[in-house]
């Protein structure tokens, strides 16, 4: 029996504990205390670092001048329908995000146990995330203002402090929302980037029965707005990896008989050209400014950095099928899709390095719905952490066959900057 499946009972337990105790990011205190005391139950003297209140980073060192960081999401999504929501946060394990931490905890006790390190061609660093979910945004957005963070998300602020600074290449795992006929993952899949931009269109109050034509109805300017962007669509380039979702965001609270006098919209943008998107968030704003100035009234806008897009490494993906031909136990393999409209603060870190993200089935219902749930738990906590383990060794000792990049801190922070214009 291999320590995976040894270990199994035990992560059964840390998968359960944090099912039934989401946290939104930022606000892991539970789930960040539990992962060191299951860290050091696996080995007392392992030093731990800690980040951005929740995070956490192990090093293991084996002398080789190349290391390989290993990513856990630790967060909650905010889905307050879920069976297993927390009833005062809101916050549920939609997104499956507690069986990235088993599964790292899994790598980490069989290389613990069973002494693997040097059977390593890199040295490892295990990092638990917090933040990765892009929501609690009026909290994030007061955060922000009080100076203790600059990003929504837990990478971003992550690769701000330096915490990826000594890493050289990423492995990463996520679950996917599919339902399956037999056990799968999937590589090679693109994330999106996507940013958010807010825009208040102000207008005039007045009479709507006694005298509507005193008022300037912000209503229509929104409405004027919303049929702009439709008809921009025709001029996207690219428009299959392009998305953007105008809404009214908020609640009207002025009376029927009333002219109304503000409304909120939104409007996120999915991309994977930068520069194409910066173009696109510069013509939204161009739009509703005319809109606004065709019906007398205002607009004031603000733009919100989301996360960059993930461009996976094409050659660490290869090695991982190699390791997936040579396996016997899971028989499903999803390498073809190429990209999804879905993101992640992931694609922040692979703009620095070498980045990947196995995916995962195991699971039933709708990811970020209310009714997601873990369905092949053997799967999921114990088969797949094998399969990564071999994967992550076998990338270690050849990287040499991976297409090596590395940005600085710097330079990432440049093209968020970017994405504030």
């Amino acid at each position: 029996m291999s320590s995976f499946q040894k270990y199994y009972a035990k992560l059964t337990e840390t998968a359960d504990f944090l099912l039934h105790n989401p946290e939104l990011g930022y606000k892991e205190f539970k789930t960040s205390k539990k992962i060191e005391d299951e860290i050091h139950k696996i080995s007392p003297g392992l030093k731990v670092e800690h980040y951005l209140d929740t995070g956490l980073k192990v090093d293991l060192t084996n002398g080789s001048q190349k290391t390989i960081g290993i990513i856990a999401e630790i967060d909650s999504l905010y889905q307050p329908n879920h069976k297993l929501a927390d009833t005062n946060t809101g916050a549920a394990q939609a997104c499956g995000h507690y069986t990235q931490v088993t599964t790292a905890l899994a790598i980490l006790n069989e290389i613990i146990s069973n002494h693997r390190l040097e059977d390593f061609g890199a040295n490892l660093a295990f990092i638990f995330t917090p933040s990765e979910e892009f929501v609690d945004l009026a909290w994030r957005k007061e955060q922000k203002e009080a100076g203790k963070i600059d990003y929504f998300g837990g990478k971003q602020e992550a690769i701000k402090l330096g915490i990826f600074d000594d890493i050289d290449y990423c492995v990463s795992v996520h679950a996917i929302g599919e339902d399956f006929d037999e056990r799968t993952i999937e590589i090679n899949c693109d994330l999106a980037g996507f940013n958010f931009e807010y825009f208040d269109f102000y207008g005039k109050a007045s009479h709507a029965a006694f005298a509507p034509d005193a008022g300037i109805n912000a209503q229509s300017i929104a409405t004027l707005f919303n049929t702009a962007l439709a008809l921009q669509r025709q001029q996207v380039k690219d428009p299959n990896r392009i998305r953007f979702n105008p809404v009214i965001v908020g609640e009207n609270h002025e009376s029927i008989n009333v002219i109304p006098d503000h409304i909120k919209m939104g409007t996120d943008l999915r991309f994977f050209d930068i520069d194409n998107a910066q173009k696109l968030m510069n013509r939204f704003k161009q739009a509703a400014e005319g809109c606004a100035s065709a019906l007398g009234g205002s607009v004031e806008s603000e733009r919100q950095v989301g996360y960059l897009p993930l461009i996976s490494s094409k050659s660490m993906s290869a090695i991982v099928k190699d390791v997936f031909s040579a396996n016997e136990k899971i028989p499903g393999l999803i390498e073809d899709r190429g990209y999804t409209m879905a993101a992640g603060d992931i694609g922040d870190v692979s703009f620095l390095i070498p980045t990947i993200q196995i995916g995962y089935g195991g699971w039933n219902g709708t990811i970020h719905g209310d009714d997601f749930t873990l369905v092949d738990p053997e799967f999921v906590l114990a088969i797949f952490p094998e399969f990564v383990f071999n994967s992550i060794l076998k990338i270690s000792n050849n990287l040499d066959q991976v297409k090596t990049y590395k940005k600085t801190k710097e330079e990432y922070l440049t093209e968020l900057e970017k994405m504030e214009k």
